[in-house]
């Protein structure tokens, strides 16, 4: 059967439309039969061509997502599920891809997740196993027929049809935030993505910002613009950072309510809004939109698509008129006075000053580095000979004990033994990065500051940048792509590991595997 989604997103001559459902906690309560009737609407509209099902929104608990989608395929819709990374491991992944496959459930929108918050008996533990590049490069290999069993009894599954997208947020204010959001953004599309769907926000030279970017690296693949259908208490608690991602500006809060007094309560408002969303997403070249809103009914949904058509041809009369940019904030490229987007000239970035400090200690980290760690130069070799003389002996213990003091005393370690200091300036995004990225920020950072510390806590990947800025070697985050931890190595000398060629770190850098004792 046609994948009718993936269709109507590769076909340029359709406007893709996706509609955002909202499941809630419980089987059978309202929020649920509201998917389902919602969804049935959508059939019979015939103008919607996914129905979009979020995963646990807020890290809130609610129904599956997952089985939600397999519901909603048997009635004739397509479904977009969420699919993140924050509650499962990686073997659970693979089994919830297994099942979706069997139930003839094939897009997905792979992210990273709002950090969990309570649910039965407190908040859970976060699993962030996968990092969203380790999850769309499952879903590749899944669909390429996934090589399982051993090297000396070799299987391969049978191939799925999975067509997977990835989350991107232009809405970061500064640069740091925003040019780690575009690094991460490029190991996506390597690691398999097939489309792209923005963060929220309402500055529509940000939204330009981000697909003139795609289409300058060349990347073809389809672009969906976000359109929220914003009420006053949605707006104040986004203007708060209480939905990670998400931003509305103070100037667009006191819109919104000054337009919540009028006789229609605002309604009216934001339905033109996102009217003149749509318009300029389609004017500028977006493959489609993804529209959501709470408590939003499919005639909603159908005038914003035909007024946005209607406004579509004067697109760019509207573009001023949804300019609502962070204050100072951080633009990929120059202004384009005329329009109110962007110009094809980047922002000179190389005087800006760092967004954050760079302590001193990060100059001692990179001469030890140099001395220790570049492989043939400096005491590498007599290190590698010392670790091989170690591996397996009674020191072993002793030196694992030893390392891990002194990386909990300068990095914080987690003795995870599968270490990635080296390639985050010397930062451990598994104790420094409540979400474990190993691969670049997520999405929820606002103004430098880590959604889970707000205020308190900077995002380790805008401590990372800031660090390597001062040397010329930012980009080195952008071509740096960290497998997901082997927690075979949990508890053990990273050191080890690495001199003897065992760890990704050292695979990566071509040291020669020592293989274990036996």
């Amino acid at each position: 059967m046609e994948n009718k989604f993936k269709q109507s997103l590769l076909d340029k001559s359709v406007f893709s439309v996706t509609w955002e459902l909202v499941p809630g906690r419980g089987a059978k309560e309202k929020a649920q039969e509201v998917v389902f009737s919602s969804a049935e609407a959508a059939v019979k509209s015939g103008k919607i061509h996914g129905l979009t099902i979020t995963d646990n929104p807020g890290g809130n608990p609610a129904i599956s997502a997952e089985f939600l989608g397999a519901e909603i395929v048997r009635m004739g819709i397509e479904p977009l599920v969420h699919f993140t990374c924050k509650d499962k491991n990686r073997n659970q992944m693979e089994g919830l891809l297994h099942g979706l496959n069997r139930a003839g459930v094939r897009n997905l929108l792979i992210m990273t997740g709002d950090y969990p918050v309570s649910g039965y008996g407190g908040r859970p533990k976060p699993v962030f196993d996968l990092d969203p590049v380790h999850a769309l490069k499952l879903a590749g290999e899944l669909n390429a027929g996934l090589q399982v069993g051993t090297a000396a009894k070799p299987a391969q599954l049978q191939p799925t049809e999975f067509f997977s997208g990835c989350a991107a947020s232009p809405f970061k204010r500064d640069e740091a935030e925003q040019v780690i959001q575009y690094y991460k953004l490029k190991k996506k599309i390597e690691a398999g993505a097939d489309f792209i769907v923005p963060q929220l926000g309402y500055d529509m030279r940000k939204f330009h910002e981000l697909l003139q970017f795609i289409r300058e690296q060349g990347w073809t693949i389809p672009i969906m613009g976000n359109i929220y259908i914003l009420p006053f208490g949605a707006g104040r608690a986004m203007s708060q950072n209480f939905v990670p991602g998400c931003v509305v500006t103070k100037e667009l809060l006191a819109q919104l309510e000054k337009e919540k007094d009028a006789a229609d309560k605002g309604k009216g408002a934001r339905l033109d809004r996102a009217a003149k969303m749509f318009a300029c997403f389609k004017g500028m070249g977006y493959d489609g939109v993804h529209i959501g809103g709470h408590g939003v009914p499919v005639g909603d949904v159908e005038y914003i698509i035909g007024k946005g058509e209607e406004l579509a041809p004067n697109w760019q009369d509207l573009v001023k008129q949804l300019e609502f940019p962070q204050p100072g904030g951080f633009y990929y490229y120059e202004k384009d006075e005329k329009t109110g987007l962007n110009t094809k000239t980047p922002t000179n970035r190389k005087n800006r000053p760092p967004d954050t400090d760079v302590p001193a200690i990060y100059g001692m980290n990179r001469m030890m580095h140099k001395m220790m760690f570049d492989p043939g130069k400096g005491l590498f070799g007599a290190m590698r000979s010392m670790m091989t003389s170690v591996d397996g002996s009674g020191m072993e213990g002793f030196v694992t004990k030893l390392e891990h003091i002194v990386k909990v005393v300068l990095f914080d370690c987690e003795n995870c033994g599968d270490c990635s200091l080296f390639e985050l300036a010397y930062l451990c995004p598994m104790s420094q990065c409540p979400k474990k990225q190993r691969n670049g920020a997520c999405g929820g950072s606002f103004e430098g500051w880590c959604e889970v510390y707000p205020n308190k806590k900077k995002c380790v990947y805008v401590r990372a940048y800031a660090r390597l800025k001062e040397h010329g070697e930012e980009e080195t985050i952008r071509e740096t792509v960290a497998p997901p931890c082997n927690w075979d190595f949990y508890q053990t000398a990273s050191w080890i590991n690495f001199y003897l060629g065992r760890d990704h770190v050292g695979k990566r850098l071509g040291v020669p595997m020592v293989p274990k004792p036996k």
